[in-house]
């Protein structure tokens, strides 16, 4: 298996930075301020765990025209200097009376040349990650400033991924695949959901993952009813469904689908709910075509869903956009009508009730090309695993 070089050239950041500057242009925007982990990262090349950390700030600010400029703890100096970012300023944080606000506010009004307007991821899936009270004395202090939603063109620019992204993507949904395969082996029950998770991340670790921060399960008679919330002390026992779904990561790119097994013997109904999404995955994925939209590929899957005898879906969407966050822009619903283009990274998700208080979910990854859709995960079995 090729892996993946970690890290990007220098021009897969001039690239972005082209494009958002565009759009900046068209919107009438001098600066957009960055204060999140993941927004940081795909502008700068910054990498750190310290984000983990909520004691202190960090701003980029990407002006109308140049590089980005970096206006960061001074415990974070030494990282950025390695990244293509020539504009540090730094503060000894944590600063309670000053956490880099007048080294932040003096570098936006220089930037206010043109518009007089500042953009700030504001809407949907957005983040602000500083404290609210600096942001409001930000803001206070930018009088004559418009304060205009950033997000809107910002997830335009990450919508679509390029070679290099989508490599660390296929890389990372190849290696979880070859788990998923394995897991087979290596499910027991009489154990907990714990400890099967447990064994699974240990074992996706030393396939080469780099983290499996995400590691969800669910497990009943017949069915489960929750795909958000384990995995749980609950043991296994004959006659359970068990779901695992997992986003595991590759420099900074994660994977996102999930696996069901059985074990002993399962109804007639689990097995049929089973085929039913597999066959909903198929729709959605025929339907992923470039000019087609995300409500074209829901739509597909729902049909096929519906005529399976789903009693309801609970989730609200069937799958989203993945790349450096679990769960990206745009989302698969009815009315999303996100146009798809080359490069679109996506999750199919039909998922349904199929008894009172039962769910099926089955998910897979794929990519939007010129030539049609591609599967990134490797498919799921067609009929239910059952683990004897």
């Amino acid at each position: 298996m090729n892996i993946p070089k970690r890290g990007f050239e220098i021009a897969e950041y001039e690239n972005r930075l082209g494009k958002i500057q565009k759009l900046m242009f068209e919107a009438k925007m001098d600066a957009i301020l960055l204060t999140t982990q993941v927004d940081i990262e795909y502008y700068t090349g910054f990498k750190s765990q310290f984000f983990q950390s909520p004691t202190r700030p960090w701003f980029v600010l990407i002006p109308s025209t140049g590089k980005p400029k970096a206006i960061i703890p001074t415990i974070g100096e030494s990282g950025m200097k390695g990244t293509w970012i020539d504009d540090i300023q730094t503060w000894m944080s944590p600063n309670p009376d000053d956490d880099g606000i007048s080294l932040l506010l003096a570098s936006i009004k220089s930037l206010m040349v043109n518009h007089k307007s500042l953009g700030v991821p504001k809407t949907l899936e957005s983040t602000l990650r500083m404290p609210l009270e600096d942001y409001e004395f930000l803001i206070s202090n930018l009088r004559g400033i418009e304060i205009k939603d950033a997000n809107t063109i910002m997830r335009k620019v990450r919508f679509v991924k390029s070679e290099a992204e989508i490599a660390k993507i296929r890389h990372i949904c190849q290696i979880t695949s070859q788990g998923f395969i394995d897991l087979e082996g290596f499910l027991r029950a009489g154990e907990s959901e714990q400890e099967n998770c447990r064994r699974f991340k240990q074992h996706l670790l030393s396939l080469g993952v780099d983290d499996s921060p995400y590691i969800v399960s669910g497990s009943g008679q017949e069915g489960y009813g929750s795909i958000i919330m384990g995995p749980t002390d609950k043991i296994i026992e004959e006659g359970d469904l068990f779901i695992i779904d997992t986003g595991s990561v590759f420099d900074s790119y994660y994977c996102d689908f999930d696996r069901n097994y059985a074990f002993g013997s399962i109804s007639d109904e689990a097995k049929k709910a089973y085929r039913v999404t597999y066959e909903a995955t198929e729709a959605g994925f025929n339907a992923a075509q470039v000019g087609n939209t995300t409500s074209d590929i829901f739509n597909a899957m729902n049909d096929v869903l519906q005529k399976g005898g789903a009693l309801g879906n609970t989730v609200g969407r069937l799958g989203h956009g993945l790349g450096m966050q679990l769960t990206e822009w745009p989302s698969n619903t009815q009315t999303d009508n996100t146009i798809l283009e080359p490069g679109v990274v996506l999750t199919l998700e039909p998922g349904m009730a199929f008894l009172p208080g039962k769910e099926m979910v089955h998910e897979e990854n794929i990519v939007i090309t010129e030539d049609g859709p591609e599967w990134l995960s490797i498919r799921a079995a067609a009929e239910l695993p059952i683990i004897q």
